[in-house]
């Protein structure tokens, strides 16, 4: 299969279309995947959250099995969600257009967008940190740096972060050539590290002292069998963002085949691989340094050759930079350029990313991990849904057809203009699974909030069939629409008032009075009313 010819785009609306957002030259090929996925498993990240499975209580094999089905639940989303772009060439805030309309796709995509700014900035943190304690290994003399403070970080935070923060964006402005160039780079020379880092350990603890099963308690029948569940669900929703906007990647690779494959070799395979390789270097820490070490940048550092270590700890850090870019760096830049084309080009909105993420100051939303929660959570609580409403409308709805020239085209003839640009149906199913997703979240459900991705793309993607007319018609989803609205939000009540029985009947005044104001009038405000008084109720009973 040849890369297709894009189409005619000469009339399309300067409102819609920059050189960045228009169909692009498809040259990558399925190792850039490949390599794609390395960058975005091998990181510190990574490392601590396939370490962190091992601990569940579960024996090795099981382990093996749930990060299996999961990364397979990942690779089915990856080639879904890939398809449109690499047919079309263009990023994911513009196949959003055939979903939520020409102006609507602001909408998923400012979400995405904003949540990759926290993280670029936590990641970007992270790294300057890392190279923080390698100069002050090897010169102490810069101690002094550390005792002066601004805006919480110290002067030779400062410095490390700065450095980070030009280093990731010198890359990103060289375009998507430099960052493919990295990428193929960076993935391939953490492997040499951390296989270079299990052989000493493996050397240094002998065979024998190494255990598959980090954990202190061990499960067994259905408890074992429920948290092998919650490991797979665990998987998937730790590769939910990036897999979002894989398009922004897949758009280049010139056949599926290419992605299928890219994907096949870059997750279940490698991350299978890399999590082996990390619980082998985490359980030989324990009989060599006395401790258990889960962070592999303190492991490396006590490494007593000098440069051994040094270059072990810079391969994590470049590490660090390449998820960076691929999850958190391009996806806002796609994103904010999406909002306004004529003005802002692919490069202007990484950067505006890229300074949102000093402004926010990510060391002190580290130090606060409920800030992190509440911040991020409210954002990523509409991942799901935003992945229902497009699976949904680009495989039932369109049978996996898209209309290149319609996403850039503003004429209310337009296919994908809907009204005035906005497609009602798929903005009404995100917003409405999306409070209910976000109640989940934050209410102490127990294992239930494992399971927010699939309970909100689930429920959007029910939704939409309903609010689009794709199930029921028309002229039924006209009548019903609202009242399955309010349902699914009356669920968030009910959860609510199963943690506290003796609210029971105020919680269900307060829904049936929302329930009366929603069924007589347009659906728009009384939704946000009734999503304002849920909130009011959870924080008064939060308060009690």
């Amino acid at each position: 299969m040849t890369p297709q010819t894009p189409p005619d785009l000469s009339n399309a609306s300067k409102r819609l279309i920059n050189e960045d957002l228009a169909p692009c030259e498809q040259n990558w090929n399925w190792y850039n995947i490949f390599s794609f996925w390395m960058s975005d498993v091998h990181s510190v990240g990574g490392y601590v959250f396939a370490a962190s499975l091992f601990t569940l209580g579960l024996a090795s094999w099981q382990i093996l099995v749930s990060m299996l089905v999961g990364i397979l639940v990942v690779q089915v989303f990856a080639n879904l969600i890939s398809r449109p772009s690499q047919q079309t060439g263009v990023p994911f805030p513009v196949v959003c257009r055939q979903s939520f309309g020409i102006y609507g796709a602001n909408i998923p995509a400012i979400i995405r967008g904003l949540i990759a700014v926290v993280w670029y900035g936590i990641q970007t943190y992270l790294a300057a940190h890392a190279l923080m304690l390698v100069l002050l290994r090897y010169v102490p003399s810069l101690e002094g740096l550390t005792e002066t403070q601004l805006f919480g970080l110290s002067q030779l935070g400062w410095y490390c972060f700065l450095f980070m923060w030009v280093l990731q964006a010198l890359v990103f402005w060289w375009g998507m050539n430099a960052v493919r160039r990295f990428i193929d780079f960076a993935g391939p020379a953490v492997y040499v590290v951390m296989f270079a880092l299990a052989g000493w350990i493996v050397w240094q603890a002998g065979w024998d002292n190494i255990s598959f099963t980090l954990g202190s308690k061990t499960l067994s029948g259905s408890d074992a069998l429920w948290q092998m569940v919650i490991a797979a669900a665990l998987v998937a929703g730790y590769f939910a963002g990036p897999t979002l906007n894989f398009g922004d990647f897949s758009r280049y690779c010139a056949t599926p085949g290419d992605v299928k494959r890219g994907n096949f070799w870059g997750l279940p395979v490698n991350f299978l691989l890399f999590a082996v390789i990390t619980v082998v270097v985490v359980s030989g820490t324990q009989p060599i340094f006395g401790e258990m070490l889960h962070d592999p940048m303190e492991t490396v550092a006590r490494i007593d050759n000098g440069v051994a270590a040094a270059l072990g700890i810079l391969t994590l850090v470049l590490a660090t930079i390449g998820i960076n870019i691929v999850a958190n760096f391009v996806s806002p830049a796609f994103d904010f350029s999406n909002v306004a084309p004529s003005r802002i080009s692919w490069r202007m909105g990484g950067m505006l990313a890229a300074v949102g993420s000093i402004f926010i100051t990510p060391w002190n939303l580290f130090n606060n991990p409920e800030i992190i929660q509440y911040t991020v959570g409210i954002l990523a609580a509409a991942i799901g849904p935003v992945y229902g409403v497009i699976l949904f409308d680009h495989y039932l709805v369109n049978k996996g057809g898209i209309n290149t020239k319609a996403l850039f085209t503003d004429s209310a003839e337009g296919e994908y203009f809907f009204e005035k640009g906005v497609n009602v149906a798929a903005v009404k199913a995100l917003l409405v699974s999306s409070a209910v997703t976000l109640i989940i979240s934050f209410l102490p459900l127990g294992d239930i909030t494992h399971f927010t991705l699939f309970i909100g793309g689930l429920m959007a993607a029910g939704l939409y069939g309903i609010f689009s007319g794709y199930w029921l018609g028309d002229a039924a989803s006209a009548r019903i629409y609202v009242p399955a609205g309010v349902y699914c939000l009356g669920l968030g009540f009910t959860f609510s008032a199963l943690l506290s029985p003796s609210r029971w009947m105020t919680t269900a005044g307060r829904f049936r009075s929302c329930c009366r104001r929603v069924c007589v009038a347009d659906a728009s405000l009384p939704l946000l009313r009734l999503a304002g008084l849920m909130t009011q109720h959870i924080v008064l009973s939060g308060r009690r």
